[in-house]
């Protein structure tokens, strides 16, 4: 099995000038690529049959079973590899980096590990991350597909934007598929382990009221809770986790401080350079160099 290496053979992204999203279909009865790596994010999902992964993490190979997707990262390194005596039918969607990051955070932003899944790749790093997702009801995540796919064959002047708004409902499926799948992991944590969850999946709009009704428990219980948890104050708590989000948007992303700073929930930018050069006393322009 190929290992995953520095000079593993990267791809960039195949679209023209004017594509972000493109929507690409593999059919036949045997697909053996090369272990490599791309510069965009990508969702292969297997249409019809089964086919295997190879990840660069752990050098894991893995069975994407028909109805399901394997998302990988930005320079994550993967190959595809699949063999059967009927067709075997993948669907993968390419979306630009820069693109997904302009019109897609504020999607998946609302899920911390999602956001971290996304952002966190650099170019002078290798990925090995992916997700490898089922869904229990494939007729949404499937007829979007279709209409995907009929549409970028059949190309027109609006078709990339007409591509945007359905990879928008995709990607929402997606979300709502990969919360179900760790749904579980929440039952065994404690109450306070539960909150910050809560806090790091609402940045954008959480307040303590939203968290005392979330959990049906008094504010002033909640905060106590969390200053005897952690030894720090809701608004401290907040502002730490906001900070370090924003601080990976600078590093990871070409976002303006605009942009930034709208994902995260400042009604203006200059509340949101307050509150940064407060916590690191520092501009955000500043904290790059």
């Amino acid at each position: 099995m190929e290992n995953a290496k520095p000079d593993d053979v990267t791809s960039y992204f195949p679209g023209s000038d004017d594509e972000n999203i493109l929507v690409c279909v593999f059919k036949g009865n045997e697909i053996s690529e090369p272990f490599h790596r791309q510069d965009f994010s990508f969702v292969n999902y297997a249409w019809q049959k089964n086919y295997n992964a190879i990840s660069a993490k752990s050098n894991n190979l893995i069975t994407i079973q028909e109805n399901e997707c394997y998302i990988g990262q930005p320079y994550s390194g993967y190959a595809l590899r699949g063999q059967s005596s009927e067709e075997i039918i993948i669907v993968g969607i390419l979306i630009r980096r820069e693109y997904f990051f302009i019109q897609y955070l504020p999607t998946i932003y609302t899920d911390e590990s999602l956001f971290n899944f996304f952002v966190e790749p650099q170019t002078n790093k290798f990925a090995e991350d992916f997700i490898h997702l089922s869904f229990e009801k494939s007729f949404a995540v499937r007829k979007i597909l279709e209409v995907m796919i009929v549409e970028y064959a059949n190309r027109q002047d609006d078709t990339q934007n007409i591509l945007k708004f359905l990879f928008q409902a995709l990607l929402l499926e997606i979300a709502r598929s990969y919360k179900k799948s760790n749904a579980d992991r929440n039952f065994s944590k404690s109450l306070s382990a539960q909150i910050m969850e809560y806090m790091c999946d609402h940045l954008d709009v959480v307040t303590l009221k939203d968290i005392a009704d979330n959990f049906s428990y008094h504010p002033n219980y909640i905060s106590s809770l969390l200053h005897k948890e952690t030894g720090k104050t809701f608004t401290k708590i907040l502002l730490e986790k906001r900070m370090s989000r924003a601080a990976k948007l600078l590093k990871n992303t070409n976002l303006s401080i605009e942009k930034i700073s709208e994902i995260l929930g400042y009604s203006t930018p200059e509340s949101f350079y307050k509150s940064f050069r407060e916590f690191y006393h520092t501009s955000p322009r500043n904290f790059l160099k």
